[in-house]
């Protein structure tokens, strides 16, 4: 009997189609992102044209396709795709809004607060001295803090810098001077207890920016009315957590893969598809 040592799906593989659950306004804001930029550094042509290049980048960071297979489909070779794709997200990555800028938006429109909340965007364990600071204790897991702001409808306002997981929420938002930018704009913010003390004021007169619950403590237990804000709290704030949802239903945020040098730009990036497609 002969022996068989072809692959049994042929030399070229199998090719399927599917279906992005996107917008095709998305796709074509990415497409005319990707045309403009070829224009402008003069470098108009590509193996494949923008339109089909966004559908392969939204692939990418929706569905969390490998490039090696978009390659094969799309006859291109893998380090093409992965180049396509940080162009794009760079591309996206600058259309982020600043922290000040979204604040003073919001100040404009009439609104008096915001909704303040923080996520750990799970990674990779790396190797080495980059194994523990990625480590957050909260969570038990490896991964990039990040903190994002939004409206009281949900919609993501501004998201920090990636950090290593194993910094505290409270120390993220110091480090980008968040209750100066808020007393700034005239806003307030709300948050879970996990931010309790971040609002430093040496003014006890002084309006907090920062507005949190009521912890309880082992001989201090919490009183009615103490529950009771609370509870209005939790509820008022409850739309920051449809912003992260939203955030995340890029599947490329599942478990980066990535340096953590980039997490910063790839999530910004994702923020402005993000609100490109809860806006429509």
């Amino acid at each position: 009997m002969k022996k068989q040592n072809s692959l049994a799906e042929g030399p070229d593989g199998l090719v399927y189609t599917a279906r992005l659950p996107l917008s095709s306004a998305t796709l074509n804001y990415l497409a005319d992102l990707i045309r403009s930029h070829l224009k402008k550094i003069r470098s108009p042509w590509r193996a494949l044209p923008p339109g089909k290049i966004a559908g392969i980048v939204l692939a990418v960071l929706r569905c969390d396709q490998r490039p090696g297979g978009l390659a094969g489909g799309n006859g291109v070779h893998r380090t093409t795709v992965t180049r396509w794709v940080r162009e794009a997200v760079g591309l996206l990555a600058a259309r982020a809004p600043r922290l000040d800028r979204a604040l003073k938006k919001i100040a404009r429109s009439g609104g008096g607060v915001v909704l303040l909340d923080g996520s750990l965007i799970r990674t990779r364990r790396r190797t080495g001295k980059e194994n523990r600071k990625n480590y957050s204790g909260k969570s038990k897991c490896h991964g990039l803090l990040v903190i994002a702001l939004t409206d009281d409808r949900g919609r993501l306002l501004w998201v920090s810098a990636a950090r290593p997981g194993r910094t505290s929420e409270i120390t993220a938002c110091r480090h980008d001077q968040l209750t100066d930018k808020l007393r700034a704009a005239g806003l307030g913010a709300i948050a879970d207890l996990g931010f309790i003390g971040l609002d430093d004021a040496d003014d006890p007169d002084a309006d907090p920016a920062v507005i949190t619950g009521y912890k309880a403590a082992r001989n201090r237990p919490l009183t009615p009315g103490q529950k009771l804000s609370n509870t209005v709290l939790a509820a008022v704030r409850a739309p920051v957590e449809h912003g992260f949802a939203h955030l995340k239903n890029w599947r490329v945020l599942g478990k980066l893969r990535t340096a953590p040098k980039w997490a910063t730009t790839l999530v910004r990036a994702l923020l402005v598809l993000t609100n490109r497609e809860v806006a429509r």
